[in-house]
């Protein structure tokens, strides 16, 4: 007994020295990075912008792969299921903490995943279609009431923070409209620029070329202050419904039972593209705030945004 004992020991210890080899070797063969959304939204943007540079630092290929449907959730289902070697990742947004609490899922959001890190966090901006005859808040409100459930708006789906961030808007307004949803940001958008919905949230990425191109109308912005790189664009708080503020931040998942050693260097590794001037530059350009936090940092963040998300949910808080 006490030889197997031995003998199961050093088995161990082996098993652990290996991992942390494989680690350093990671990844030995081509990554796949699921996407939930269709192309063109920011989760789709920010995938495309670091996997080229993953795929230099790792020498390796870094295949971005779009899974739209069921707000991410499709995409996050599989990356859920695939081994949990380091080869497969996911993009999720904080819809990843939003419909558990509104639908039945294949996974556990939080058990069936081993977080890696927070990518970074942006607002939104509250856009409208030129057509549409408000100039700022106060007239979108005025003209909301005015014509009840007769605008829409569209979003990436029902559980993704710009559809709640509409939502929030609406209870704070008392303003009815209605929803139309759409398989990513990217296809809502389209459907905003050609006049088929009246009006959004929608990041910034995706919506500023077509608000400078005076495609689209931007009258309000999310966060709690104006951004630098659209200074003229009032906050909502600012605008009359003081308190308002959303956000949508993107991050990285890996399976669980992912080793920790490989989960760690991937961490560090999107840590260092993340810092890499021409990076650090376009996020900054585009209204992203860039975070790099740790795996234990980024399960807190997720942690949270669930008990915030399901108050708001369940109807036990708005705000």
């Amino acid at each position: 007994m006490r030889i197997q004992r031995l003998a199961f020991a050093l088995a161990w210890a082996l098993a652990v020295a290996m991992t942390g080899v494989h680690a350093q070797d990671h990844p030995s063969k081509a990554v796949r990075f699921l996407v939930g959304f269709a192309p063109g939204g920011g989760t789709d943007t920010l995938s495309r912008l670091i996997a080229p540079h993953l795929n230099t630092l790792w020498g390796q290929p870094v295949v971005v792969e779009n899974r739209p449907g069921a707000d991410g959730s499709i995409a996050t289902e599989l990356a859920a299921r695939a081994a949990p070697d380091g080869h497969t990742i996911v993009m999720v947004t904080n819809a990843h903490t939003i419909t558990p609490f509104q639908r039945k899922l294949g996974y556990d959001p939080v058990k069936d995943f081993a977080p890696v890190t927070q990518i970074a966090s942006t607002p939104n901006l509250l856009l409208v279609h030129p057509s549409l005859p408000v100039r700022n808040l106060k007239e979108l409100i005025a003209l909301a009431k005015r014509r009840p459930g007769e605008l829409s708006f569209g979003s990436s789906g029902t559980g993704t923070s710009p559809y709640l961030a509409m939502e929030l808007l609406k209870q704070m307004a008392g303003i009815d409209m209605v929803h139309v949803p759409y398989k990513g940001s990217g296809p809502a958008v389209l459907a905003l620029v050609g006049g088929h919905i009246q009006l959004m949230f929608g990041s910034i990425t995706s919506t500023l070329p077509h608000v400078q191109a005076n495609r689209l109308r931007a009258i309000a912005v999310s966060s709690s202050s104006r951004l630098p790189i659209a200074p003229e664009v009032p906050t909502v708080a600012e605008s009359g419904l003081s308190g308002f503020e959303a956000r949508t931040w993107y991050g990285v998942l890996a399976p669980a039972r992912t080793p920790s050693e490989i989960v760690q260097k991937i961490a560090a590794d999107i840590g260092s593209v993340l810092r890499q001037p021409d990076v650090a530059g376009f996020l900054a350009k585009s209204g992203f705030d860039a975070v790099a936090n740790s795996p234990a940092e980024f399960l807190s963040v997720i942690r949270s945004d669930m008990e915030k998300w399901g108050k708001v949910i369940r109807g036990g808080s708005k705000r």
